[in-house]
């Protein structure tokens, strides 16, 4: 006897259920293993670079119809979960709620982990300096408008490593108490997302005055208190402050990422092992040749440097630090001659993260 729709539709929805349960059952055991592999970790529960290569592995296996992108999304989901059944994880934040770097703190370590909020960049710095947060999460660079100063001379100055990095496409969104764009005359904003809207604001909004604060979340927060002012933040913020959402994804290009990293306190030695990534910061007397001395190594080792720039060194007139990054192939011994070369030929030598 032919089967009717409803009868065709009850048996998928009855294997889907029998599905469920087998993904609970099976959820539950994963998370009873991870609980076992505490007492065997000498470090934090969140461990990035293990969990990197599970998503990496996630991605080679995955066949669809499911994207690698949602996959993704549902397996950190996972692992903060695990996280949390093993020992809640725990972060400091650029804060407050609702900023771009809550909103990686999130994608980083899961909406299960425990997030505090800081209300600046080197305050988060120093909470995990100090102890008191095991983890944080600070904003690095962003394809735009470059790298974020404040973060980079914390690397250098603070007790702390660079343990992971996610990239996180930013969409910047106008938002006010008042209804009407024409009635805005004052925009606050953290400067890089000031600095990322700025066709936005030449067009419309260019007798406004502009005012920087030291999140877009804060900037939210601000406005609920003036009539005429509007905030640069992300989307979220409308809702949690209120607000009403005059304009979406108002960035000079849909193109906009910023790279967040996680830190964690500085171990006494920092092993390389293949296919990390390395972040270094180094400074040179000025003699005719030495930066070409010491990147002309890197070029014989034949690796790959993925970035480098320079900023003031801040404590000596015209001195300069310079940062690179660069990638460990599978011989991890050409990096460790690298770094070895560099350390002897800088006057100012330190490992930022290798992740």
């Amino acid at each position: 006897m032919k089967k009717t729709k409803a009868q065709k539709l009850k048996l998928i929805r009855t294997k889907i259920d029998q599905i469920d349960t087998s993904l609970v059952n099976l959820l539950n055991k994963r998370a009873g293993l991870a609980k076992k592999t505490t007492v065997l970790k000498e470090r934090i529960v969140y461990d990035p670079k293990r969990e990197k290569q599970i998503l990496q592995n996630l991605k080679k296996k995955n066949k669809g119809p499911i994207e690698n992108e949602a996959m993704t999304g549902i397996y950190e989901e996972i692992l903060s979960t695990c996280r949390g059944v093993q020992k809640q994880a725990t972060a400091s934040f650029l804060g407050p709620e609702g900023s771009h770097t809550h909103h990686a703190a999130q994608k980083i370590l899961g909406r299960s982990a425990s997030f505090v909020p800081k209300q600046t960049i080197s305050e988060d710095f120093s909470s995990v300096e100090l102890g008191e947060s095991p983890c944080g999460i600070v904003p690095l660079e962003n394809s735009l408008e470059g790298p974020v100063v404040e973060t980079l001379d914390r690397l250098v100055d603070k007790n702390v490593r660079i343990t992971s990095e996610s990239h996180i496409k930013i969409f910047h969104c106008l938002m006010s108490k008042q209804k009407n764009l024409k009635k805005i005359k004052k925009i606050y904003s953290h400067p890089q997302a000031i600095g990322q809207c700025q066709e936005f604001i030449k067009q419309n909004l260019w007798e406004s005055e502009i005012v920087e604060v030291q999140s877009t979340a804060k900037a939210a927060e601000i406005v609920t208190k003036e009539s005429s002012a509007a905030a640069i933040a992300p989307e979220p913020c409308s809702q949690i402050y209120s607000l009403n959402l005059l304009k979406k994804n108002i960035q000079d290009t849909q193109e906009n990422m910023t790279i967040f990293v996680s830190i964690e306190k500085a171990k006494k030695e920092t092993s390389i092992k293949p296919k990390n990534k390395v972040s270094v910061a180094f400074s040179l007397d000025h003699r005719p040749g030495t930066l070409y001395s010491c990147l002309e190594r890197f070029k014989k080792e034949k690796i790959n440097l993925t970035k480098i720039q320079s900023r003031p060194s801040r404590k000596v007139d015209w001195d300069y630090l310079f940062f690179i990054d660069f990638l460990v192939d599978n011989n991890k011994t050409q990096a460790e001659r690298c770094l070895e070369d560099l350390k002897l030929k800088a006057s100012y030598f330190k490992i930022l993260g290798v992740y």
